[in-house]
């Protein structure tokens, strides 16, 4: 196995996941409350994506609130204080607001007073972009501590009456801690894309400066996300299998090395086609999806805090996160635990 960073980091400096926690909001919708909201059926929802429930945050919960719960749990596991965080990075498309940043709100519930603070925006692949992006602070010896945070209230911007979309989506959130570990290669590498060519296939078009809210950009609900499902289905399973092998081939293994792959949990149909095209063994694959639904940011986060204090992963193993989102963006990680 190959440690790709390794020429380029100081000496001796490498950037491991200290610790991990997941939240996840009390309320269950299951697909049969759903029969009673849209026109579908849970024989339809389950054939379809896999998913028999999903987790919906109660009016006064928003990300924030779910971010700063995961990442509690992630410091406690990393046996750290909100004292000796130096960064945090939230990323979401559902922020409690459009500023100050959903990451200063965090920061505030936490108390961690000296650490700065930014949201990043990839969609459902955040969170492997907020790894990426916390890595190089530690790399860099700016930082020692840094708390990623994959956080989503997608029910807030879900269409209710689009039985298309609003059997997919659930709340949650997924944190990490990134320390320099010794004796440890920790994030060996990891590949970020992103095709802007194809924005339309899954967007939300109201609410920003093209499209400010009015009562009539409301009244055509352009503030509720919309997705192409057939294209992007399609460019899914493309770019995470790309993704996959070319983080692979970048440490100088195969999928026969990797103990748990943890793919975006968006559609059991995506990940089947994704396990089979790179060859990954039913026992690899890590799935979660029947319970929580798309979480987008959220979702490889919560995965993988519940890979872990499952058993599913022990230390020095190998680990693949793979993702897929709107933008277009995707990405893959190979982490050794």
């Amino acid at each position: 196995m190959k440690n790709p960073r390794a020429k380029h980091n100081f000496i001796g400096r490498t950037c491991s996941i200290s610790g991990v926690g997941s939240y996840v909001p009390e309320k269950i919708l299951t697909n049969a409350d759903l029969e009673k909201m849209v026109e579908t059926s849970d024989e339809w929802i389950t054939s379809r994506t896999g998913i028999k429930e999903r987790r919906i945050a109660a009016a006064n919960e928003f990300t924030s609130d779910l971010a700063a719960k995961a990442a509690k749990r992630a410091m406690k596991m990393a046996g750290v204080t909100a004292d000796q965080i130096d960064l945090i990075i939230i990323a979401t498309l559902t922020p409690d607001m459009p500023f100050p940043s959903t990451a200063c709100l965090v920061q505030r519930k936490l108390g961690a007073a000296r650490a700065a603070a930014f949201d990043i925006e990839a969609a459902c692949s955040g969170f492997i972009y907020a790894l990426e992006i916390g890595q190089q602070f530690i790399l860099s010896r700016s930082y020692e501590t840094v708390l990623v945070v994959g956080a989503e209230k997608l029910s807030s911007i879900v269409n209710w009456k689009d039985r298309n979309t609003c059997v997919l989506f659930g709340d949650g959130a997924g944190a990490a801690i990134l320390q320099h570990r010794e004796n440890s290669n920790g994030l060996l590498t990891a590949v970020m894309g992103a095709d802007g060519n194809k924005a339309d296939l899954l967007s939300m078009p109201g609410g920003g400066s093209a499209c400010p809210a009015t009562l009539q950009s409301v009244a055509d609900g352009l503030h509720f996300l919309r997705m192409d499902g057939k294209e992007t289905f399609k460019n899914a399973v493309n770019a995470m299998v790309s993704a996959a092998n070319e983080a692979m081939r970048r440490c100088e293994i195969d999928i026969t090395k990797i103990k748990c792959v943890i793919p975006h949990q968006a559609n059991q149909r995506i990940i089947d086609a994704v396990g089979e095209r790179l060859k990954a063994t039913p026992e690899q694959l890590f799935i979660n999806l029947h319970k929580y639904g798309n979480t987008s940011a959220a979702s490889v986060a919560i995965a993988l805090d519940e890979a872990v204090h499952s058993g599913k992963i022990a230390r020095g193993d190998l680990i693949l996160l793979v993702v897929f989102g709107a933008g277009l963006t995707w990405g893959a990680a190979v982490i050794e635990w």
